[in-house]
């Protein structure tokens, strides 16, 4: 198999690369002005902290709320050190509780397996 990226994949990391730079200048020209950095930064706590809330809110229902307090995080992160390294170690964790839950579910199978039910074997994975 050919390890060459599609088309589609091209176009779509020239893109990301694009919206990247354009985001990065912008920014850029964001800090110079002392008053608009303020806003901005102060714009980002306010919904990086209501994306966090809710996602702690939701968090006992079903449904992915603590994914939502995780991506809150990263936001806070752009502009934040401080949520930078919480969501570092937020995101280590979640790693974590995903490889132990893979290893759960392949003994889980492994044990149907040997009594004969069907099971489910497949991986869950991140990139």
């Amino acid at each position: 198999m050919d390890d060459k990226p599609t088309v589609a994949a091209r176009a779509g990391s020239a893109l990301g690369h694009a919206a990247s730079s354009a985001a990065r200048g912008t920014r850029s020209a964001i800090r110079k002005n002392p008053t608009t950095d303020r806003v901005y930064r102060t714009t980002v706590g306010v919904v990086g902290g209501a994306t966090v809330a809710l996602g702690v809110v939701l968090i006992p229902l079903p449904g992915p709320g603590s994914l939502v307090a995780i991506g809150g995080l990263a936001l806070l992160g752009t502009e934040f050190e401080a949520a930078k390294k919480a969501s570092g170690k937020a995101n280590a964790l979640a790693r974590k509780a995903l490889v132990a839950a893979n290893e759960k579910r392949k003994r889980r199978a492994a044990r149907r397996a040997d009594a004969g039910a069907p099971g489910f074997e497949g991986d869950v994975s991140v990139n």
